[in-house]
């Protein structure tokens, strides 16, 4: 009976030595697909992180353009503003030249005259009026005589 014992112990522990191979072939291969999935996961879990940056990205340059779009309407309509600004001034100012032309004109003064020409002189008679003022000249200018 002794010999039985060592025999049965003997495969005892070949069926010990075989579970605990097996259990070690099972961990390691869970753990190979529990790595292979982590690293599936952390794969998936980056591409959406780009692909929320992307979509972020594509959204902040839309907002960007229409910002810009947005200023440029503002300063074209701005700029049309002044421009009808200044040709309301200039329009302005080009009638006040107009009469201020027009009154210049008709209170400077005004020459009238007339002369008389003889052999011997030049008789001149002139008018200058200037506003409600007046100014008579009367002269005659002798010629000189050759002989």
């Amino acid at each position: 009976k002794p010999p039985k014992k060592v025999v049965i112990s003997n495969e005892l522990q070949a069926i010990k030595i075989q579970a605990w191979w097996r259990g070690t072939l099972v961990r390691r291969t869970l753990l190979h697909a529990a790595l292979r999935a982590w690293i599936i996961q952390y794969w998936w879990k980056q591409k959406l992180v780009e692909l929320l940056e992307k979509k972020r990205r594509a959204m902040l340059q839309y907002y960007a353009q229409k910002k810009w779009a947005v200023v440029r309407l503002q300063s074209w309509v701005r700029m049309w503003h002044v421009r009808v600004r200044y040709r309301r001034l200039l329009h302005a100012v080009r009638i006040i030249q107009v009469y201020w032309r027009w009154h210049n004109c008709h209170t400077r003064g005004i020459f009238r005259g007339s002369y008389e020409l003889t052999a011997s002189q030049l008789g001149l008679e002139l008018e200058i009026f200037l506003g409600s003022h007046i100014c008579r000249i009367t002269d005659c200018i002798p010629f000189p005589i050759k002989n």
